[in-house]
């Protein structure tokens, strides 16, 4: 118990995901702050872009937006610390840092599951209902949505986090290299009943909810094309396999990490965890801007326009 009291005092646990990597810590370091730097400058491009160019204020381009906005506030409640922490040989992190952590990672794989959510739902309007589409979502009604998805997102993900801080726990090792509020309550020595009903409840909530909805927007946008014109066609079919590449990735790889306790994951080794949690959260945030950035025509075409402004201007 004085052991346990000690690590209280000092509000510190210990990721052995970072012990881990320490024998290739310099090369996976600048991996991280590579993937880090490419990741913030292409979603604030697209940002930027879509912010500043007339002919993209439109319901699926602030959609794309957010997306990527998110993906820059994930990635820098992960990547940042990741890289300085192999760097400098560091593998422990605050009480208060673990939790603001987990809050951050979390609320970014809501926020990009109900983002997908909107965006089908989006994109079935504007190919079944094409004549009423922009009465039926305008820029404005697509803010809103947005505004009160976060809200949602953040509210019950600071929930979640309170749950947490109210729990006594009896360990200080975490087998990630990130915080995430499973990792501490699996350290709890006392009941979670409560905080499992919660997060399970939530869980399911979001993914099945979203699941359905988005099944039931894309079977009914894919048979709606099947009836128009073939060139009308080919670009929502394009619209509509960018969409379900990154929906279904994303979810793959966020029921990976999100179940892997769930699932008998006290059995896993902290190797195991590390490549899911790693794995998964890394594909989740590059993944967005680099098939958004690439496959969405038009964002493509202002982007590339963009560069070649700003670039000419510095010459």
């Amino acid at each position: 118990m004085d052991n346990v009291s000690l690590v209280f005092s000092i509000h510190e646990y210990v990721l052995l995901g970072l012990k881990e990597m320490e024998h290739l810590k310099y090369f996976y370091s600048t991996v991280a702050l590579v993937i880090y730097l490419i990741t913030i400058f292409l979603c604030s491009l697209i940002v930027y872009v879509v912010w500043t160019e007339q002919s993209l204020h439109e319901p699926m381009y602030i959609f794309i937006s957010n997306l990527v906005w998110n993906v820059m506030v994930g990635s820098s409640a992960f990547l940042p610390k990741l890289a300085i922490d192999l760097f400098t040989g560091s593998s422990t992190i605050s009480l208060s840092g673990c939790l603001t952590q987990a809050f951050c990672i979390q609320s970014f794989a809501s926020v990009e599951i109900l983002t997908f959510t909107i965006m089908a739902y989006d994109r079935y309007l504007a190919v079944g209902f094409p004549l009423r589409y922009h009465s039926l979502m305008t820029c404005k009604k697509a803010l809103l949505s947005l505004v009160i998805m976060w809200l949602v997102v953040l509210i019950s993900r600071l929930v979640g986090v309170m749950l947490v801080v109210r729990l006594t726990l009896c360990g200080n090792s975490i087998c990630n290299v990130f915080c995430e509020t499973m990792s501490l309550i699996h350290l709890a020595c006392v009941s979670t009943a409560v905080n499992d009903a919660y997060g399970t409840t939530w869980t399911l909530l979001l993914i099945v909810g979203s699941l359905v909805i988005v099944i039931y927007c894309y079977i009914r946008t894919f048979l709606i094309c099947m009836k128009i014109s073939v060139e009308a066609n080919q670009k929502a079919i394009h619209t509509l396999v960018t969409h379900i590449i990154t929906f279904s990735t994303f979810m793959v790889t966020t029921l990976f990490v999100s179940f892997r306790y769930r699932l008998n994951g006290g059995t896993l080794s902290t190797v195991t965890h590390v490549v899911i949690s790693i794995g998964g959260l890394t594909v989740s945030i590059t993944l967005n801007p680099l098939i958004y950035g690439i496959r969405t025509t038009a964002l493509k075409t202002k982007m590339i326009q963009t560069l070649k402004q700003k670039l000419g201007k510095s010459k």
